[in-house]
C-alpha cells in the first residue's frame, strides 16, 4: 500500500493505493493517521478509490483511526469506495459507522468546523 497526502480547504486528503492487509498495509495506515494527528490535522478524508482489498486487520485499523480521530476531537471520513470495499463495510455493518462519500468536493464541504481548545 502507498499513500500520498494533499490539502483542500483545511481537509487533509489521503490518497491510498493498493491493499490494506495485515502487515505493512495496516501499519502504514496506523502510522500515517497518527502522524497526521500529531501534526495537528483534525479533518482527514481517506480516498480509497485505488484500494481494491481490505482484510479484517485493515478494517480494524480503519476503525481504530476513526476512534482515535473522534476521541481527539477530529473527523475521519471515507471517499470513493470500490464495490468490493463497500460490500465488505456493508456486511460488517461498518457502513453505518463511517461517513462515506463518492464526491470529493461534497465530502470536503461536509466537514464541520473543529472547535478551538478552551484555554483555562
Amino acid at each position: 500500500m502507498t499513500a500520498s497526502t494533499r490539502h483542500v480547504d483545511g481537509v487533509t486528503i489521503v490518497d491510498l493505493v493498493g491493499r490494506i492487509v495485515v502487515g505493512e498495509g495496516t501499519a502504514g495506515v496506523r502510522d500515517l493517521v497518527l502522524n497526521l494527528i500529531k501534526s495537528g490535522d483534525k479533518k482527514i478524508l481517506l480516498n480509497l478509490r485505488d484500494v481494491d482489498y481490505i482484510d479484517s486487520s485493515g478494517l480494524g485499523e480503519l476503525v481504530n483511526a476513526f476512534t482515535i480521530m473522534r476521541t481527539g476531537g477530529g473527523q475521519l471520513k471515507l471517499l470513493n469506495l470500490s464495490k468490493r470495499v463497500r460490500a465488505l463495510l456493508t456486511i460488517t455493518k461498518l457502513l453505518t459507522v463511517f461517513d462515506i462519500a463518492d464526491d470529493e468536493a461534497t465530502s470536503v464541504k461536509s466537514f464541520s468546523p473543529v472547535p478551538e481548545p478552551i484555554m483555562g
